[in-house]
């Protein structure tokens, strides 16, 4: 039975290696999984998933495969799996679509993201996410205390910054992740 399922981690945690890793066993499986990410994350190209060691693969946007699948739901047939990364920018609405696709053509969805911002807020897709998944696997990273990381603290040369925009796309130069009680107290060393 398909499921479902959302595999989060603060950032750093290798959700995007772990996104690709599946899709590459799918592969090799002589299966087809499909790549998707969300148009907001345009960080490595419009069309690209790429993990910071390095492994890369080509995807297509949610909202353009979303919209096919609204014309013409069988479209979902030509897959074994599909797999969603940064998936905290997802609508609920597109979030349950992608249930509609689990629960309707038994295809497994598997979507990787964050589970919170820099101010530790769920991300709408994240929440919907956390309401309705059949399954909430946790990918773990650590804070540079040694504690695991559950927090994504965003920074600049001032230290933490605590107000803002909730997306501001970035990576190891705007945030890090933090154990709670270093985010609480805004300690990034």
């Amino acid at each position: 039975m398909a499921k479902l399922i959302f595999c989060y981690g603060a950032m750093g945690s290798s959700k995007t290696a772990n996104a690709l890793m599946v899709a590459y066993n799918y592969s090799e499986r002589g299966q087809k999984a499909l790549i998707l990410k969300p148009a907001t994350d345009t960080r490595d190209g419009e069309l690209i998933v790429r993990s910071r060691i390095g492994l890369w693969n080509k995807c297509e946007l949610v909202e353009n495969f979303l919209e096919r699948y609204r014309t013409d739901p069988a479209i979902v047939t030509a897959y074994n799996a599909i797999i969603v990364d940064e998936v905290q920018f997802a609508t609920e609405e597109q979030i349950d679509l992608f249930s509609d696709i689990v629960d309707n053509w038994n295809i497994p969805v598997l979507c990787y993201g964050l589970r919170a911002d820099f101010r530790n807020h769920f991300f709408p897709g994240s929440r919907r996410l956390m309401e309705i998944a059949d399954e909430i696997r946790e990918i773990k990273t650590i804070c540079w205390c040694g504690k695991k990381a559950t927090c994504n603290a965003r920074y600049d040369e001032n230290g933490i910054i605590r107000e803002g925009e909730q997306v501001v796309l970035g990576a190891n130069s705007n945030y890090i992740s933090l154990c709670r009680k270093h985010f609480k107290e805004g300690r990034l060393k």
